[in-house]
Parts: structure tokens; C-alpha cells; sequence
């Protein structure tokens, strides 16, 4: 990744940020049709199923605390909505036990799959259109090893709830993952490449994948002839300079013992927006990450209110890459992942039995003055067995989280914890 210019400050004539699931799943049948994404123009939905939002929401904490945990003093960013999403078109598949562990790790239990299906089509139409003036489009396909016959209904519910384009492939021909490949890169604004390693593993029978492509910028952009360089403090009492970003403005802001905190909004109607939590120096991130959870995240989110200030914003960077197995595991999916035990009989008969070997989770982030553009892959694979003043200051000079939320619905759709602000 190329390094930044810190001379002057590197504008995007448009920011933009991507979500890409990638899935290599069981068995499609062979000679499907292919099946064209939908046009993204359903009118979004102005409310959710709240069990989906919770679940969305939860499972986002619920992944970013065990990485937290097993990581090694790193950024972290991730997308809850795109993880699920992709976890929810392999749901559709899975049966008896590997089923009851999906709906319990992805807190769906208290939802029926009809509920679940119906519920992530609206997902689907706020994903598609949030903004007239941000562009945001979610796609998802399901490519299969051509003779590998996956069950018709299947199928049809990725198709119908998902709107999933559905293709066979010649999985031994050098140029499949290329066209998988393709594909992702074009729906992702060339965001992601080369997520699809050539050759593909014989025992691989299908791709299930979801992409989330956003561009957009913030409501209210930052003033680039005001950013400059200060030293922001890095983990281990280290510091460096990096572009701080500074608008004095009213902010939807909050502070509490533990942290400052403001919602910087993007487009017009200003749905979806960034919320940036600002740990206390005596706090730090570790202190503030045991604090958050489902509970704490609701009651502040509907605490912020209208106050004036300067805010001061690190223009940052984030290139994340990261094996899901060991979170999804550690939170009850670990039968999903045994080739003797998992049971995705909904996606075709046993025998063959299938598995997930590997869930894979990729993304980037960039933040500047105009607003954000990123990317994240999550790449799920099944094989075959084998105190507060009136104008606050609130500088973003150290470690801090943050997230990217539909208001609406309250859905977070990315979430990570900044360490350091250029990963090049």
C-alpha cells in the first residue's frame, strides 16, 4: 500500500468504503442459470426487525471482543452486517445441531427462518438505497463446482431473500478465480482483488458471496486548509505526528467518565453516520473496549445531544485481514467447523458431508476530509469431509473506537478500534 504524502493532505474527489463477503461453501447444482443482481431500487425500509439489529449488532461485539483478545496490539476493523449477512446465506443450508449453533452464535434463536429470510431482505433495501446522495449497493452470487447438485430450495431463498446471482463454474479451469474474482472486484468499485487464490482446492464445491459497496461523502466535510500535524500517542508511550482534521461546529456529542464522544453524519438526510468514541487518557481503549457491549452501546447512542465544539480527527488508514474460526468457535460454531459433525444437508444430501474450513474476514478503511472509503472481505469456506463544558474540545490524539451506523434502523454496518492511524 502506498505511503502518504503528510506535505500536503491527499484528497479524494469521492470517498467511499466497500464491504465484500466472500464464502467457499458446499455444492451447487450443477447448471444453474445465472441470476442478476437486482437493481438496488426498492425503497429502503424505514424500520428493521429488531431481533435482526440486535443480532447484528451483538455478534459485531461479540467478534471484535475475541479479536481483541487474541490480537497483538493491532487496528482493528470489521463489518458486522457484512459478517452476518454471509453467515446467513450459509445458515440457509445447515441442519439438527449446526443449524441450533448458527441461530444461537448469530443470535437468531428467537426467530424462525422465514423471519430470518424476510428480515434480511429489508436489510437488503437499506444496504441498496440509504441516501439519495450516497451510494451505497449490496450484491451477493453463488458460484458452484459444475456436477455438484445443491437442493433446489436452497438455492431458491438466496435467491428470493438475497437477491443472489447464481452461476456453475468450472472450478479446475486456471481461469475461474479469476472470473470469481471479476466479478467481486467490479461490485466493490476495484476495492477487493484477488480474494479467490488460484488453484482452487478440489474439495472446494461453492462460493457464496456477498458484496457491500458504499460512496459517500460527510455531510459537513472538513475544511482541509485547517488540518495539520500533531503528535498522536501509540500504543507503548511512543509518539508521532500524523494530519489531524479540525472542524469547530455543533456535533451530536457525548461525555461521560470513561470517554468524549460525536456523530459525524454523511449525505443528505444524514441516516447513516460515524460515531467516534474518544476514550479518557486515565480510561484508555483496553478500558473503555470491557465496558462495551450491547447494553452500554444502546444507552449511549440515545444519550449524544446537540452541543458545540471543535473536533479534531485524525485522517487514518486501516488494513485488516483476520481468520474468524477461532471467534465463531469460541462462541458456540465449533460443530459448524468439524468435518465429522457439521450437518449442511439443507444445501444438499449427506453423503458428501460438508464443512466450514475457513471464514476469512478482509477490509480497508481510509478517512480523510471529504468523508470515508473502505473495504472489507469475509470469506467463509466448506469443503467436502476429508463533566462538561458549554464548547467542548475533543481531540482524537490517541487510541480510540469507532463505528459506522444506519441511525435509522440502529444497525452497525463496520466497527473497529484505531491504534494507529497509518498502516502503510
Amino acid at each position: 500500500m502506498r505511503k502518504k504524502n503528510r506535505s500536503k493532505p491527499v484528497l479524494l474527489k469521492r470517498a467511499s468504503w466497500f464491504i465484500f463477503l466472500c464464502f467457499i461453501i458446499g455444492a451447487l447444482a450443477a447448471g444453474c442459470g445465472r441470476i442478476e443482481t437486482g437493481s438496488g431500487l426498492a425503497a429502503p425500509a424505514e424500520e428493521l426487525d429488531r431481533r435482526l439489529v440486535r443480532a447484528n449488532n451483538v455478534l459485531g461485539f461479540n467478534i471484535l471482543q475475541e479479536l481483541e483478545t487474541g490480537q497483538n496490539k493491532e487496528s482493528i476493523f470489521i463489518s458486522p452486517a457484512s459478517i452476518i449477512t454471509a453467515l446467513a446465506m450459509t445458515y440457509n443450508g445447515a441442519e439438527a445441531e449446526t443449524r441450533e449453533a448458527m441461530e444461537s452464535t448469530l443470535g437468531l434463536d428467537n426467530m424462525n427462518l422465514e423471519e430470518v429470510n424476510e428480515a434480511f431482505a429489508e436489510f437488503m433495501t437499506i444496504i441498496n438505497n440509504p441516501d439519495p446522495e450516497v451510494k451505497m449497493a449490496a450484491a451477493n452470487s453463488l458460484w458452484a463446482r459444475e456436477g455438484v447438485d445443491f437442493k433446489d430450495d436452497f438455492l431458491e431463498r438466496n435467491k428470493e431473500y438475497f437477491d443472489a446471482k447464481v452461476a456453475s463454474l468450472d472450478f479446475d479451469d486456471p481461469g475461474a478465480s479469476d472470473r470469481i474474482n471479476n466479478w467481486i472486484k467490479d461490485k466493490t468499485g476495484g476495492g477487493i482483488e484477488d480474494i479467490i487464490e488460484p488453484p482452487i482446492n478440489p474439495l472446494t464445491v461453492l462460493f457464496l458471496i456477498n458484496a457491500i459497496y458504499f460512496n459517500g461523502d460527510w455531510t459537513e466535510p472538513f475544511d482541509p486548509d485547517m488540518t495539520r500535524e500533531i503528535p498522536f500517542h501509540l500504543p507503548g508511550g511512543t509518539k508521532q505526528d500524523y494530519p489531524v482534521m479540525f472542524r469547530v461546529d455543533e456535533f451530536d456529542y457525548l461525555e461521560t467518565d470513561l470517554f468524549q464522544a460525536a456523530r459525524l453524519p454523511y449525505g443528505k438526510n444524514k441516516r447513516l453516520g460515524m460515531y467516534v468514541f474518544l476514550p479518557h487518557e486515565d480510561i484508555g481503549l483496553e478500558g473503555f473496549l470491557e465496558e462495551l457491549n450491547p447494553g452500554t452501546w444502546t444507552d449511549w447512542t440515545a444519550s449524544f445531544s446537540l452541543k458545540e465544539g471543535e473536533l479534531g480527527l485524525p485522517r487514518f488508514k486501516i488494513e485488516y485481514e483476520a481468520s474468524l474460526n477461532d471467534p465463531l468457535k469460541a462462541l458456540g460454531m465449533e460443530v459448524a467447523f468439524d468435518e465429522n459433525s457439521a450437518d449442511f444437508s439443507g444445501m444438499c444430501d449427506i453423503p458428501p458431508r460438508l464443512y466450514i474450513s475457513d471464514v476469512k474476514h478482509k477490509s480497508f478503511i481510509e478517512v480523510n476530509e471529504e468523508g470515508t472509503e473502505a473495504a472489507a472481505a469475509t470469506s467463509v469456506e466448506i469443503r467436502v469431509e476429508s463533566a462538561r463544558p458549554d464548547h467542548f474540545t475533543m481531540i482524537a490524539d490517541r487510541p480510540f473506537f469507532f463505528a459506522i451506523v444506519d441511525d435509522l434502523t440502529g444497525a452497525i454496518l463496520f466497527m473497529g478500534s484505531l491504534l494507529d492511524p497509518d498502516t502503510d
